[in-house]
């Protein structure tokens, strides 16, 4: 099955004309002279995309919009996936702002990771894949999640002395970046 976004942030907006210099194939394509293009990171599996909006349309870097299915106010398509590499240097400026607010708002499902985390081998927990985190403090993040399970990022500061917030956010641009090992804890 295919993980699909409903929802990405707008990472940067190329205009159309800047576009076709960058990949003249696209005129071949037959892609619209007329619509900006824009390069974007869901926001549930972090994918990168590349995405065109509509004619007469403005959007913001940062701006969160819908993807998905059905009627759509301001992407017109989803071109493709795009790599880290494809991105443009200020998208690659803007990703870790994004993926901080990202992680931000949706700091229940990370608290959840950190509750319900399990082993990938015999000999490696996933809570280890968060650089920083090593066999010490593992134990310690088991010992405390059995006591009572984590309410917030605070919550593990205080009992643990990590901050996970930050952990997550550099584990996600690692993945993005294809320099995390084979495993990937957030990355889809």
């Amino acid at each position: 099955m295919v993980k699909r976004e409903d929802y990405a942030f707008i990472l940067d907006i190329i205009p159309p004309e800047q576009m076709l210099v960058k990949d003249p194939s696209l005129i071949k394509k037959g892609f619209p002279r007329n619509e900006a293009y824009a390069q974007a990171i869901g926001d549930q599996f972090f994918t990168l995309l590349e995405l065109t909006l509509k004619p007469n349309t403005t959007a913001e870097v940062g701006e969160r919009v819908y993807i998905g299915n059905g009627p759509r106010d301001k992407v017109n398509k989803i071109v493709r996936r795009i790599s880290y590499e494809e991105l443009t240097s200020e998208a690659k400026s803007a990703l870790p702002e994004i993926v901080a607010k990202i992680v931000k708002t949706q700091e229940d499902r990370f608290i959840d990771f950190f509750n319900k985390a399990g082993p990938i081998t015999l000999k490696m927990h996933s809570l280890e894949l968060l650089k920083g985190i090593g066999k010490k403090t593992l134990w310690q993040i088991l010992e405390e999640r059995r006591k009572k399970p984590f309410k917030s990022f605070e919550d593990i500061k205080g009992r643990i002395g990590i901050d996970p917030e930050k952990l997550i956010i550099e584990r996600i641009l690692r993945e993005l970046q294809g320099g995390a090992d084979q495993y990937r804890l957030f990355v889809g």
